[in-house]
């Protein structure tokens, strides 16, 4: 299976919380699953032309160690110098295709911290065709003031720390949420002359930190080697570029009838003389290629053993490898071989070679060797992507620098062969199978990660806990942007104000009291049900209307509401609730039934509904009726920081188990 993507698998985070999403903005968004990142010269006048090229090239040489040997989805990360635009500075800076693998995109907000860490007169932006993902990532703690209409060119990364411009240091009125957002020189300007005050929040630091953790050693982690029978021509090319098998993989994962009829004979990477040998992947590439099933075409030459052969994987990963380079060799410019090659022998190339033996890139492989020339090949890829002028270099297609390879290498067959011998084993892909243990698991570690503490002793499913949160949560007043979650008990609780409920129904109603239809006042106070002149009925309620106080129509609706009561008495309708028993609290008090219509007088005092009772008993038996799946009881309460344990008996819910 597909690895699923971490941040757009889930449900997305709501309007309020995705501040710079572009939707209607007006703001050229990057492309779908791509990332966009932009370094800028912090100090006013410091960003020539001279200088962000100087930059560029240190950045390449610095962090070539970690980037020479990483395998990219579709894109790698690339610099390149951006003449000034409107009112975008000049910068260096670049756009990266991830794709399937949002991996990619996090490497790279690794990468822009790192940058700016080790260049601390750089600051950066970063975004995606989200808006502002790191945002987004952190959404649970930002602040109220940040919506996605003032958050464009508020966040950034600066000597290796998340900032965020504040809305008063940009606008005179501080709580004004309609303010504009600065430019990208004023934010600039205020980063370098106090930073200190724009230092984003500790909990919003935390969680797009935490995110970015575990590189660099993350990456030797992302990759997964496995066993494959492929043709020579393949071998020696990964040899030279293993970053290629990315390419391949995704020509052959999303490949088409017209690809496939190349892959009819082979012209390229004919059957004969295949060898097996290790091919590093990157997990999410191993995965698209193990999950497509496909079929050779027998005019190709292609056969698989039975599934029963102890090596069937590996002739199915080779079979799908080499329909891959196929499909990119079909799609070649035929570009002459040493059209790129050529840009391995200038200066820039000389210096950028000697600054890798002095970090210690080669590791003390002796010169010649065959890791130092793994390793040589490894930087001369990474140097022809990321480093070259667009203007000095011609843009080659995959395909191109495959067939270029092919023309320049020597292909050793026997040498395949003696190497194929003493494999060392493949790793174990049991990741690609997640048992529902397993994910429940990982759906328990997320959640305790959300919840304030991890200490499970503090973590007691108390009833009277759910329903005030509840009640909490029906007395937060909603708006257009939907209903804020009760997170602290301590927030003030809306209130009723007689007085001005009544002011407000006359000012919308009218001022005159004979426009209000309340010609049934009277029959509240007094309850008289009889068939009576209704004229008469009328005039007299109209004269009582003019001195009905509030506190007197409150108190008459609640004599009207009792009276509703004692009717109801009598029937079954009381059945269906359980009511309070006298000196036992709430949500603790047994179940008890109303006696029905032979429970004595109608002037017996009636037994009041417990109603946070009621309330939790219909939560539990529709949290039970959801069988551990996703429904409304369970979003509501684990939005509100209340999670309920599983039910042990897997039964409906008993009313009578609360007692």
């Amino acid at each position: 299976m597909t690895p699923p993507h971490p941040r757009r698998g889930g449900a997305s985070p709501p309007a309020s919380a995705r501040p710079g999403a572009m939707e209607g903005l007006g703001r050229a968004a990057p492309a779908e699953d791509a990332v966009r990142y932009r370094l800028f010269a912090a100090a006013a006048g410091s960003g020539g032309e001279a200088l962000l090229r100087r930059c560029a090239e240190g950045i390449v040489v610095r962090f070539a160690p970690l980037l020479a040997a990483y395998i990219w989805q579709r894109q790698p990360f690339r610099l390149r110098y951006v003449p000034p635009r409107g009112e975008t500075p000049a910068h260096i800076g670049g756009t990266t295709l991830f794709g399937d693998n949002v991996e990619d995109e996090w490497f790279i907000v690794y990468l822009v911290r790192e940058i700016t860490r080790e260049f601390p007169g750089l600051a950066a932006r970063i975004d995606d065709n989200d808006g502002e993902f790191l945002l987004i990532e952190a959404a649970d703690f930002l602040p109220k003031w940040l919506n996605p209409e003032n958050s464009d060119n508020r966040v950034f990364f600066y000597k290796g720390e998340l900032h965020i411009i504040p809305l008063s240091e940009t606008h005179e009125q501080e709580c004004d949420l309609s303010a504009a957002s600065p430019t990208i020189s004023q934010a600039l300007t205020l980063l370098s002359t106090c930073s200190e005050e724009f230092l984003a929040a500790e909990p919003i630091r935390t969680a797009v930190y935490k995110r970015i953790s575990g590189y660099p050693e993350k990456i030797q982690a992302s990759f997964h080697r496995a066993h494959c029978y492929l043709p020579a021509g393949i071998v020696a090319v990964l040899r030279q570029r293993p970053s290629l098998v990315a390419a391949a993989v995704q020509a052959f994962y999303l490949r088409d009838p017209v690809d496939l009829r190349a892959c009819r004979s082979f012209q390229t990477f004919p059957p004969d003389n295949r060898v097996m040998t290790v091919v590093t992947f990157t997990k999410c590439l191993y995965a698209q290629l193990m999950q497509q099933k496909f079929v050779p075409d027998r005019r190709s030459g292609y056969t698989l053993p039975l599934p029963s052969h102890p090596q069937y994987k590996a002739y199915e990963l080779g079979m799908k490898l080499a329909h891959g380079f196929e499909i990119l060799c079909s799609k070649c410019s035929k570009v002459s071989p040493d059209s790129k090659r050529n840009v391995l022998s200038g200066p820039l190339w000389v210096r950028f070679l000697s600054s890798l033996k002095e970090k210690n890139y080669f590791k003390g492989e002796m010169e010649g060797s065959a890791k130092y020339l793994e390793l040589l090949h490894m930087a001369e890829d990474y140097f022809q992507q990321s480093l070259t002028k667009p203007e000095s270099s011609v843009e080659v297609s995959p395909g191109d620098e495959i067939l270029t390879l092919l023309h320049t290498t020597t292909i050793d067959l026997k040498e395949f062969e003696r190497e194929a011998a003493c494999l060392p084993p493949e790793d174990d892909d049991s990741w690609l199978e997640i048992t529902p243990d397993d994910l429940d698991q990982m759906l328990k570690e997320a959640r305790n990660e959300s919840l304030p503490s991890s200490n499970e002793e503090e973590q007691k499913y108390d009833l009277e806990a759910v329903a005030e949160s509840m009640k909490a949560f029906v007395s937060k007043v909603s708006t257009h942007e939907g209903a804020e979650m009760p997170w602290s008990s301590d927030e003030s609780h809306v209130t009723f104000d007689v007085d001005s409920f009544t002011k407000a129904l006359d000012r919308i109603l009218g001022a005159d009291s004979e426009e209000l239809d309340s010609d049934d006042l009277d029959e509240e106070e007094e309850f008289d049900f009889s068939d009576e002149d209704d004229e008469d009925l009328d005039a007299e309620n109209q004269r009582q209307d003019r001195k009905v106080s509030p506190n007197d129509l409150i108190g008459s609706l609640k004599s009207y509401m009792n009276e509703m009561d004692r009717e109801l008495a009598h029937t079954n309708v009381g059945k269906s609730f359980v009511t309070q028993k006298k000196g036992v609290s709430s949500v603790n008090a047994a179940t008890t039934q109303n006696a029905g219509p032979d429970s004595g007088a109608e002037d017996t005092e009636l037994t009041p509904v417990d109603v946070d009772m009621n309330l939790v008993a219909n939560l539990l038996e529709s949290y039970s009726a959801q069988s551990g799946l996703a429904g409304p009881t369970s979003n509501i309460l684990q939005s509100m920081g209340v999670y309920l344990p599983e039910n042990a008996d897997h039964v409906g819910f008993d009313k009578g188990a609360t007692e």
